[in-house]
């Protein structure tokens, strides 16, 4: 469980809107209801281990997955070859699986964030599956948005099924087919999907606590009827739609070829793009099309380490800002270092993106809406982390030096003991409260061990992904995926 509500929190820094607002010293934030109160400058310096106080971090598209990329033996294979590798683990409760990766975020400052749940974890109905990471995220003690996977084609890749297969090697096709292609269901029924979701949040009070969204995987995988009656169904109940678009280079070359027109103008056309909607990636988006994302008031979910880690390109995240797009955050389940560390995202996307030489392409403030919903300020909702700043700020020598200077050169998970979501506390000492974190995991990791001796199958399975992965790099580089991509 979370610690009692704080009534009040003294830090040595306040950075209450990095970037838009300056850093103020010595301050106590009183909390109230929830939500920042007031906030007062203190006489005397606040004593004991310094504190720096700022808004909590958000994570725009993740997958509430817990095992990491390099433990699969994916490591370095691009997105078209990587999806597989998530199936080479025994399924496992989703519970666990769910609350680890929560875990592992809450720790690291983030207290909102999205689930775009693509992939079952324990082989239970979806419905019961969305209900455990429901459950999850009310006792880690984060918000969650939740987006209900919805695809009907392209299950081995961005044509027909029959057009892939026939670009592997024989030995592997039946085992490729049985497992990954893509079962056509009709659009209300996975429509229907999604009300069932409603009604058990609803019926479990894990409404509170998640978000529903409609989740297409990509217009790449979804028909043009399932992504109209998705538009229609938006536009009916006022809920969001969250959806991967132009991550990778072959996407782009498919989205060429299978609308000429241009893929966010057909998005457009069928009452897709607008405040509703949030796109992941837009890494291989054009200006033109950025320009009409702006227009309609679409959000961009920019995954720095994601795209680096599965070789998809560097999104052009200062033309966006540049056109006036809406962008936020998202680490994807690959943090540079796989450990959901949202702080150093942030440092990382500011240092690609904020330009070269005297030239500025993003701010600081710009850099601080991008990776967090909130700001500190009376009123606002009490989501707030505290950093070790005596760990930060461990080697000083000037007291006139900017702490956000400091913050965007070092700052990472490990400087965070307190996370507070709500007026209430739920990391203390870079502990997470709400759960045995250390617990969930040995056991989610001995399950898993156990699993895999107990069925020598999943080797198998693993060296089909593996060769399949081999297959895939000539199908995908020669552009023989566009043959049958209309």
């Amino acid at each position: 469980m979370s610690a009692a509500a704080p009534t009040a929190i003294d830090c040595a820094w306040l950075l209450g809107e990095p970037g838009a607002a300056p850093a103020q010293r010595d301050r106590r934030i009183h909390l109230e209801g929830g939500r920042v109160a007031a906030i007062e400058a203190l006489p005397d310096p606040v004593p004991g281990r310094r504190r720096l106080a700022l808004p909590a971090l958000a994570n725009a598209h993740d997958h509430a997955r817990t095992v990491r990329s390099a433990t699969l033996g994916a490591f370095g294979q691009p997105l078209e070859s990587w999806l597989p590798f998530l199936g080479v683990v025994p399924g496992m409760d989703p519970y666990l699986c769910a609350a680890t990766s929560f875990a592992r975020s809450l720790r690291n400052g983030v207290v909102d964030l999205m689930v775009h749940y693509t992939r079952l974890q324990g082989g239970l109905p979806y419905v019961d599956e969305a209900e455990a990471v429901g459950r999850a995220a009310r006792d880690v003690g984060v918000r969650i948005g939740f987006a209900v996977a919805l695809r009907d084609r392209h299950g081995l890749g961005y044509a027909d099924d029959a057009t892939v297969l026939a670009a592997l090697r024989p030995a592997i096709r039946d085992d490729i087919a049985r497992r990954l292609s893509a079962p056509s269901v009709p659009p209300a029924l996975q429509l229907a999907l999604v009300e069932e979701v409603a009604q058990r949040f609803a019926a479990e009070g894990l409404d509170a606590h998640a978000d529903l969204q409609y989740g297409p995987t990509g217009v790449q995988w979804c028909s043009t009827p399932l992504l109209e009656a998705i538009a229609q169904a938006s536009a009916d109940t006022g809920r969001r739609v969250h959806m991967h678009l132009l991550e990778t280079q072959y996407q782009r070359a498919w989205a060429d070829a299978a609308h000429p027109g241009g893929i966010v103008r057909f998005l457009d056309d069928i009452g897709l793009l607008g405040p509703r909607l949030t796109l992941a990636h837009c890494t291989w988006a054009r200006p033109e099309e950025l320009a009409l994302i702006a227009e309609r008031g679409a959000t961009i979910a920019v995954n720095t380490s994601s795209n680096l880690g599965l070789k998809s390109g560097i999104a052009p995240l200062a033309q966006m800002l540049a056109q006036g797009c809406r962008v936020a955050m998202g680490l994807d389940g690959m943090a540079f270092d796989e450990d959901d560390d949202a702080l150093r995202e942030a440092r990382l996307a500011y240092a690609l993106h904020r330009g070269w030489g005297y030239d500025s392409t993003m701010t600081p403030a710009q850099l601080w809406r991008f990776a967090s919903r909130g700001r500190i300020a009376p009123g606002e909702r009490a989501d707030l982390v505290l950093l070790d700043w005596d760990a930060l700020d461990d080697d000083a020598l000037f007291d006139d030096v900017d702490p956000l200077q400091l913050l965007l050169a070092r700052g990472s998970g490990r400087h965070v003991h307190t996370v507070i979501a709500g007026g209430r506390t739920v990391v203390l000492a870079g502990r997470v409260l709400g759960v045995d974190e250390v617990a969930l995991q040995v056991e989610l990791r001995a399950r898993m061990r156990s699993a895999l001796v107990a069925d020598t199958r999943h080797a198998g399975w693993r060296r089909t992904v593996q060769a399949f992965a081999e297959d895939m790099a000539p199908f995908c580089r020669d552009g023989r995926f566009l043959g049958g991509c209309c």
